[in-house]
């Protein structure tokens, strides 16, 4: 196995065992090339384990075959086991992150959305958001005018503005990002880094916060417990693809380096 960190800015292939995922892969961050790495890592034991035809065509550009995330989904259900949460650790978890359960919390935000479609160039669209988010954190004024400019977002039109959101009313990949924060995390002004959602790529900035109502164990108890199951779940497939990644050669990416694998 070699599973080792690129050169940092200089070009270099991205690849597990003899399936190249990116001949050039410093365009791609971090994420996406563990993302891209432990997919690949799962088809291929798809395949050796008879669930995936031989057949199935390598990803192009980290799009995978229908037929390869359904065998992915297979293999996980039946490799990976996560045990069932007890009484004393879901109280443990719901003290430690009450807000995280809280009912009511408000956020007010805006963002810029750079949309994926079909046959966009997503490594032009991801460079051009990255400038757009430096821009706007340097000069949070210019915000409203870079969304009216920039934004694929019929919010666009009103400077990006999304008014007063709850976390039901978002896509669960973009609420992770600003709900259930705790104060160290719980940020107002631009957000630091892109949030990537189904729709895209997005600068947000979060203009005001209103904290929800906490609420008792006996409450969010299922809530609380569903918390910790994903947890588990997440646990198990690291291990997975740490013993994956120890019978391949796997260049490009540190998958160590992952406080969780990026798998949706």
């Amino acid at each position: 196995m070699h599973n080792v960190a690129p050169p940092t800015g200089l070009p270099f292939v991205l690849s597990v065992g003899d399936v190249v995922l990116a001949e050039d892969a410093s365009a791609l961050t971090d994420a996406e090339r563990r993302q891209r790495a432990s997919i690949e890592l799962l088809r291929q034991q798809a395949i050796q384990d008879g669930l995936l035809d031989a057949s199935d065509d390598a990803p192009q550009d980290g799009v995978f075959s229908e037929a390869a995330l359904d065998a992915i989904d297979q293999w996980l259900d039946a490799n990976l086991s996560v045990p069932e949460p007890d009484e004393s650790s879901c109280r443990r978890h719901h003290a430690a992150h009450a807000a995280q359960f809280a009912v009511g919390e408000r956020v007010q935000a805006r963002h810029i959305l750079f949309a994926v479609t079909e046959g966009v160039d997503v490594t032009a669209l991801r460079k051009h958001a990255e400038q757009v988010l430096l821009d706007v954190r340097a000069q949070p004024e210019q915000f409203v005018a870079a969304a009216q400019k920039w934004s694929n977002c019929p919010s666009s039109q009103q400077g990006g503005d999304l008014g007063w959101l709850e976390a039901h009313e978002c896509v669960p990949e973009f609420s992770r990002e600003l709900f259930g924060q705790t104060d160290d995390q719980a940020n107002v002004g631009v957000l630091p880094r892109l949030v990537h959602s189904r729709f895209g790529l997005h600068v947000v900035e979060v203009l005001a916060r209103e904290p929800g109502q906490q609420q008792p164990f006996d409450v969010v108890r299922d809530a609380v417990a569903q918390s910790l199951r994903q947890q588990a779940w997440v646990t198990a497939l690291r291990q997975a693809l740490r013993m994956l990644a120890g019978r391949t050669s796997v260049e490009g990416v540190d998958l160590d380096a992952a406080e969780s694998p990026l798998l949706q």
